[in-house]
């Protein structure tokens, strides 16, 4: 278990959780859904996706979101750090013009699924990433690396773990403050969670540990708990348990925020969010999005249920 006993949840809901949705929301929601968020307990909040909008429509206007959303986080005295994520150069410069707190920048742990996702091979993104992580020191930006597809790749089929490995002894090396394994498509067991967490810590120790489930074959909350065995104390997670990857088929949603917080609670574990409000936020989804979110919680209720 944490040596802290609190964990760190990274909420993705207003980038991985609706980049994959049908129902595109607006500037105005995208900034409520933050919002929500952050008076929900959410400190850390992955806000938007420099990405080119006509590939991935859902995450246009990435500028306008984050200016407004420091506007209302301001006038609301909350301090949640934004993240914004970039898959290449252009999207670093991006970032870098709107000030975020954070930048997430991601290479795939697959030679072909790096080339559909960023049009380049994993050195070269990687490449692109020791010359971003130089230009953040300077602007005192911290970043951090997720390595994409690290327990499995939709066109290759098995990830191999000293590559995973590998990519974090360079994510290590050129400075990333924070790691992250990601299984992107939802394939990976606990075992596997321990196995490529043991070669990755080996070759990249003294960083922060990140990890990012899906849920596709209902093994996210599993893997989320094996994460905790093996000293990972970060975990990013969607409210409503919404999302996805655009370039990677049937790559359904991310573990629930909601429900993992619940899991949290009951293991003595701190999380610092309010499951009530998370629950309201996920109604809201379901109503912009046209259909129910596939998280557990917000149906149930947290346990045992307030009385009367």
């Amino acid at each position: 278990m944490p040596a802290k006993n609190s964990v760190t949840i990274v909420e993705v809901s207003p980038r991985d959780g609706l980049q994959n949705e049908d129902n595109i929301l607006s500037v105005d929601d995208r900034v409520k859904l933050i919002l929500l968020a952050a008076k929900a307990g959410a400190r850390r909040i992955e806000a938007v996706s420099f990405i080119n909008p006509n590939r991935v429509p859902q995450m246009a206007h990435a500028e306008e979101v984050v200016s407004l959303t420091r506007s209302v986080l301001a006038a609301n005295k909350l301090e949640t750090k934004l993240i914004g994520l970039v898959l290449n150069e252009r999207g670093f410069q991006r970032a870098l013009s709107c000030s975020v707190d954070e930048i997430n920048c991601v290479v795939v742990a697959s030679k072909t699924f790096n080339q559909r996702n960023q049009n380049a091979t994993p050195d070269e993104t990687m490449r692109q990433i020791e010359s971003m992580a130089g230009e953040a020191r300077k602007a005192k930006i911290p970043l951090s690396l997720t390595i994409a597809a690290s327990f499995g790749c939709p066109f290759e089929g098995e990830t191999d773990p000293e590559f995973v490995a590998e990519l974090a002894a360079r994510g290590k090396d050129l400075g990333a403050f924070e790691i992250a394994l990601a299984d992107t498509i939802g394939v990976a067991s606990p075992l596997d969670i321990t196995q490529r967490f043991e070669r990755a810590i080996a070759q990249a120790p003294d960083v922060q540990w990140r990890c990012h489930f899906h849920n596709t074959r209902n093994t996210g909350m599993a893997n989320a708990y094996a994460a905790l065995q093996v000293g990972v104390t970060v975990l990013d997670a969607s409210i409503g348990g919404i999302g996805g990857c655009p370039f990677a088929p049937a790559a359904t949603g991310n573990i629930c925020t909601e429900d993992l917080v619940y899991m949290l609670n009951r293991m003595g574990i701190a999380a610092g969010f309010n499951i009530e409000k998370l629950c309201e936020i996920t109604r809201w989804l379901e109503k912009k999005l046209e259909k129910p979110p596939p998280g557990m919680v917000w149906r149930a209720g947290g346990f045992p249920k307030a009385r009367a």
